[in-house]
């Protein structure tokens, strides 16, 4: 079989710039290992976890919010079958989705394992048969998989991955994770909040050290609050499972050891580019001294008709940056050109609260010596907030000092996630503090908080 674009991978990267080729009208095959469309993120990762953070946010609102909307009922029962059987429904639902838009726009899907064989070619290797498929293009989108350490190897019963922290029969009694980023603290607050007592362990001295400082540092009060535990400036010496139990042994930063035994050992200390027997050093694809591989500001390898996106280049391993990549590549065969603006890519964490970012941190400026000024709005005077009763949070607008042009904004909040989308559209379009502050916004809603943040920017704060 013959394509002008043959895409390695069915991830967000693979399957957006699979159709937007089709749309384009490339005849396009995309190569998946895997039996189900969507990748990690569909199927182990962004939408299944956010299932359950979304099931385990209702749980703990039935158990202790309820009443306090005047509404009585009896202690909740948690029910972890069918919460994981929704969870699996949502992604099934979405995967089905994806298998639709593939036929919609007629594109071929093979099953199997994808190996380059030459610049046009790739094998795929499906249970016991191989067959050769040509195209005009690549595209590498194997995405990413967990990092594994050496001395805590995954037996995926008491030391997992992410992976196997989606699917627990049980709710452990004690759980250890192992980093203090995204997905471990999102998992972890799943877990806290049906009743696990979950212990995080970090190496640095700061969880999310890439996000702004005032942020980082607010949410994880709230998750001590919320009874998570932390042990930062920790390095893990040793992960094991002792007769089905697990034992973790770290340092603190005067040297000191400390041992913590649990029913489960979370470990998340990062993510590292998939592109297992895809064949990359058969063709001498060049690749980064981290591991990734290099391309060009069109996503060109070191084979000029091959290309890589999403997880496997550098940048943040997001879900929606590779599907902005994926696309670019299906218009640069296309149309010639392309363009990815990685100044506007917003970061969140779907904890709760949940911490949103776009742009520069306040950190960042101050080292790239910037003039600014902030405007910072609580959600405990959004009246929206007040009526939801989640008050917990604020959000911050970082603008430059003489131009008013927005550097920033940071948001720890009630659905931070959908309200850095504002901020987002607003530094896409070069957009001033003001220009937000001047416009229309909804009352009562938390989008409010947003304007506020940057009406106090402008010092034409309003209230508080």
């Amino acid at each position: 079989m013959e394509f002008d674009l043959i895409v390695i991978g069915a991830g967000p990267a693979g399957y957006t710039g699979a159709i937007r080729a089709a749309q384009l009208g490339l005849k396009t095959a995309v190569v998946e290992k895997s039996k189900t469309l969507g990748g990690t993120c569909l199927n182990v990762g962004c939408i299944p976890s956010k299932a359950l953070l979304e099931s385990s946010e209702h749980f703990l609102f039935a158990k202790e919010d309820m009443e306090k909307h005047g509404i009585q009922i009896k202690s909740p029962q948690l029910d972890l079958k069918q919460m994981l059987n929704r969870k699996n429904e949502v992604v099934q639902k979405l995967t089905k989705g994806i298998e639709f838009l593939f036929k919609k726009n007629k594109i071929t899907r093979v099953e199997g394992w994808a190996r380059l064989k030459s610049s046009t070619e790739v094998s795929v290797t499906h249970e016991d048969k191989t067959e050769i498929i040509k195209g005009k293009y690549i595209m590498l989108a194997g995405g990413s998989a967990p990092t594994e350490l050496p001395f805590a190897p995954f037996d995926k019963k008491v030391i997992v991955s992410s992976t196997e922290a989606l699917d627990f029969s049980s709710v452990p009694k004690t759980l250890v994770v192992i980093g203090g980023g995204y997905i471990g603290l999102e998992l972890g607050s799943v877990w806290n909040r049906l009743g696990s007592q979950v212990t995080v362990v970090e190496q640095a001295s700061t969880i999310c050290p890439s996000m702004d400082k005032d942020i980082r540092e607010k949410l994880q009060k709230s998750l001590i609050k919320q009874g998570l535990k932390f042990h930062l400036n920790s390095s893990v010496k040793k992960a094991e499972n002792k007769k089905n139990k697990g034992e973790v042994v770290f340092s603190d930063k005067e040297g000191k050891e400390h041992t913590l035994n649990c029913e489960k050992i979370l470990v998340c200390v990062g993510r590292k580019p998939f592109f297992e027997k895809m064949g990359l050093n058969h063709l001498n694809i060049k690749q980064t001294q981290r591991g990734q591989v290099e391309v060009d500001k069109n996503f060109k390898t070191s084979v000029p008709n091959i290309f890589a996106v999403g997880d496997l280049i550098e940048g943040p391993m997001l879900a929606h940056k590779a599907e902005e990549e994926g696309v670019a590549v299906a218009e640069y065969i296309a149309k010639g050109f392309c363009h990815v603006n990685y100044k506007t890519v917003p970061s969140v964490i779907y904890t709760w609260p949940e911490a949103a970012s776009v742009g520069l941190t306040e950190e960042d400026i101050k080292l790239k010596n910037i003039p600014y000024k902030k405007g910072l709005f609580p959600f405990s005077a959004n009246g929206r907030a007040l009526s939801l009763g989640f008050t917990e949070g604020f959000v911050k607008t970082l603008a430059h000092k003489e131009t008013d042009k927005i550097l920033g904004v940071h948001i720890l909040g009630p659905r931070a996630g959908d309200l850095i989308a504002e901020a987002v559209l607003a530094m896409e379009f070069g957009a001033s503090s003001e220009d937000i502050a001047r416009s229309f916004h909804a009352h009562p809603t938390l989008a409010e908080a947003v304007r506020e943040s940057a009406l106090a920017a402008t010092g034409k704060a309003r209230q508080m």
